[in-house]
């Protein structure tokens, strides 16, 4: 099991609903994120650890969402499909080019989506 997903499920195993849980990685992804963008200048080192494990926390969300057998509405899988594919691209523009402003805009998706999971 790979790392994201064996987190994802110890998430999951402390009795929370899969949503909760969802809603409980994506925070901790935010927070690895925040601790990294708040300390740039001592903490830039792990920001390849952090975006690795916010892009397994987002590859498990966009498969689950997006899968046939998932009972979301079209729009809605439509949509976490398009929401994963600009994460990915920040993902990869932020490993490209490392600028801690740039973890603002995830920061702020893991924090908005996991409220919305929260509700």
């Amino acid at each position: 099991m790979s790392y994201g997903a064996s987190a994802y499920a110890r998430v999951a195993q402390t009795a929370l609903t899969p949503r909760e849980a969802e809603a409980a990685v994506l925070i901790k992804a935010a927070g690895r994120l925040q601790t990294i963008q708040a300390d740039w200048q001592n903490q830039s080192s792990a920001l390849n650890e952090a975006l690795n494990f916010n892009q397994k926390v987002w590859t498990i969300i966009a498969g689950a969402a997006t899968a046939p057998e998932s009972q979301l509405p079209i729009e809605v899988k439509t949509s976490i499909a398009e929401l994963s594919t600009f994460v990915f691209k920040r993902m990869i523009d932020t490993l490209i080019e490392p600028k801690a402003e740039k973890l603002s805009a995830l920061i702020n998706i893991n924090h908005q989506i996991a409220a919305g999971l929260r509700t």
